[in-house]
C-alpha cells in the first residue's frame, strides 16, 4: 500500500505496522468513525448515535474516502504492534526513523532551464496527509515489566534534544495490548512517552 510507505532516500523507508483512519468529530457532530489499514484489508469501525457498524472489504481503501465522512475531519495515526521481536533500544530507534519522516524533504530535481517561480519545498509527508499523523506504540507478548521497560526505553529516546520538534509537533503514545483489549482503545489507556505516568486517551490533542 502507498499510504504505509514513505521512503527517506538512500532506499530507506519508514513502513509502520498499520495506519488508523479516524475522524475528529466537530461541536456539532457526534459520529466517530475509525478505519484501520493493514497490508491490503481494510477494517472500517463507524460509531453513529451510539451503534456500532462493523464491515471490512479487500484493496487499499474499500471504496471509501474522505469525501465519505461526514462531521469531522478525516486524520491519521501510524501504529507500531511491538510482540516483543526486539530489545526495547531498537524499538525506541523507530523515533528517529519517524523523526526523519517528519522532516524530510527530497532533493530537488536539478533543471536546466530555472523556473521564474518555482513551487516552495515541502516535506513529503504533506503530500498525503492534512497533519502528520500521530504514532502509537502497541506492546504485546511482554508482562508489565517488559512493558515498563519499552516504555522506559521510548522515553529515554523521547529526550533527546534532536527529536524535540518533532515531540513537539506529534503525539507519541504507547499502550500494552491487554489494556486495550479489557478497556478498549477509546479508552484512557494510553501513555504519553514524554510523560508516562499520565494516562490519556488516543485522540487527546493536548501533551499533558
Amino acid at each position: 500500500m502507498p499510504e504505509v510507505h514513505h521512503p527517506l532516500g538512500s532506499g530507506e523507508a519508514v513502513i509502520p505496522d498499520a495506519l488508523l483512519h479516524y475522524q475528529r468529530p466537530t461541536a456539532d457532530h457526534t459520529d466517530n468513525t475509525t478505519r484501520t489499514d493493514h497490508a491490503n484489508r481494510t477494517t472500517r469501525t463507524t460509531r453513529t448515535h451510539g451503534t456500532d457498524r462493523t464491515g471490512a472489504t479487500d484493496g487499499a481503501d474499500g471504496g471509501n474516502n474522505e469525501s465519505d465522512v461526514r462531521g469531522g475531519v478525516m486524520l491519521r495515526a501510524f501504529v507500531e504492534v511491538d510482540r516483543a521481536t526486539m530489545g526495547p533500544e531498537r524499538l525506541a530507534a523507530k523515533l528517529s526513523s519517524y523523526a526523519r519522516l517528519h522532516s524530510y524533504v527530497p532533493a530537488p530535481v536539478v533543471r536546466q532551464r530555472r523556473q521564474p517561480f518555482p513551487e516552495p519545498v515541502q516535506e513529503t509527508w504533506r503530500q498525503r496527509y492534512p497533519l502528520f499523523p500521530r504514532l502509537l506504540f502497541i506492546l504485546d507478548s511482554t508482562g508489565p515489566t517488559g512493558v515498563e521497560t519499552r516504555i522506559s526505553a521510548l522515553r529515554t529516546a523521547a529526550r533527546g534534544h534532536e527529536l524535540a520538534p518533532f515531540l513537539r509537533d506529534v503525539p507519541i503514545l504507547a499502550a500494552p495490548l491487554t489494556d486495550l483489549l479489557h478497556h478498549g482503545p477509546t479508552a484512557p489507556v494510553w501513555r504519553p512517552v514524554h510523560h508516562p505516568d499520565h494516562r490519556v486517551d488516543w485522540i487527546h490533542t493536548r501533551h499533558p
